[in-house]
């Protein structure tokens, strides 16, 4: 009896062992298909919680950045960005925005896969540009790298404040007049890159560096307003 009772308890054992070593852990971190469903806020109407800022005069955030009647916006001074605390590889990420009514067009970007510590009002990463008249070009900054069409290539050469840089034209344009709601639904999952804007597939580019990184909106120049910004993640 003692034979048969040791022979039923090793197994067991063993199986125990396995459901806490290694895949168990993979399990947790390759993600569940119901948490590769769930949506993230990371702008919640409400604060800046999750969120940081870097500008080049080191003003605190809420000079810069200010979120009213559930709206996110920045005055565009200093040049810097808002971005997230913490760190995202693959997602979908849908933004919504528009040019403050009533003012000029500037300049702005979603940053993607950003690294750590800032360069100069940029960091290395991958930007969806904002920019009226250029929205759903892709470019990467500081090293970052993205390929796509060679008809659609583009390279800044001895740019004043960013160097040489790279990116990616827009297929088409989407975006609406200023002061209107446009919508980006950017995919980036591995070395993919894709944008659709309004509805419509503007851009497309390939080749990009795998790795997380926080998500950030700029400060360039002009008041612009944010009034969702979510991630569902994609899990590999």
């Amino acid at each position: 009896m003692r034979q048969t009772l040791s022979a039923l308890v090793l197994p067991v054992a063993m199986v125990t062992i396995l459901s806490v070593g290694p895949f168990a852990s993979a399990e947790k971190t390759c993600c569940p298909k119901a948490a590769a469903a769930k949506t993230l806020e990371l702008f919640n109407g409400k604060c800046l919680g999750g969120w940081q800022c870097h500008n080049v005069e080191n003003k605190p955030m809420e000079e810069v950045w200010s979120v009213k009647d559930g709206i996110l916006e920045t005055t565009g001074q200093p040049f810097g960005y808002l971005y997230t605390k913490k760190s995202y590889t693959n997602y979908k990420l849908v933004v919504e925005w528009r040019w403050k009514p009533g003012v000029d067009p500037s300049n702005c970007g979603v940053l993607l896969r950003m690294a750590d510590k800032p360069i100069s009002f940029l960091t290395t990463c991958v930007e969806a540009q904002l920019k009226q008249g250029s929205v759903g070009d892709i470019w990467g900054f500081y090293g970052a790298k993205c390929e796509g069409a060679e008809d659609r290539m583009r390279v800044i050469k001895d740019h004043k404040l960013l160097g040489d840089f790279s990116g990616v034209g827009k297929i088409k344009d989407a975006e609406k007049e200023p002061g209107e709601w446009n919508t980006y639904e950017i995919t980036l999952n591995q070395g993919d890159l894709s944008i659709v804007l309004n509805g419509e597939k503007v851009n497309e580019a390939t080749g990009l560096e795998v790795k997380a990184g926080p998500i950030g909106v700029q400060s360039e120049g002009g008041p612009i307003q944010f009034r969702k910004i979510e991630l569902t993640p994609i899990c590999k």
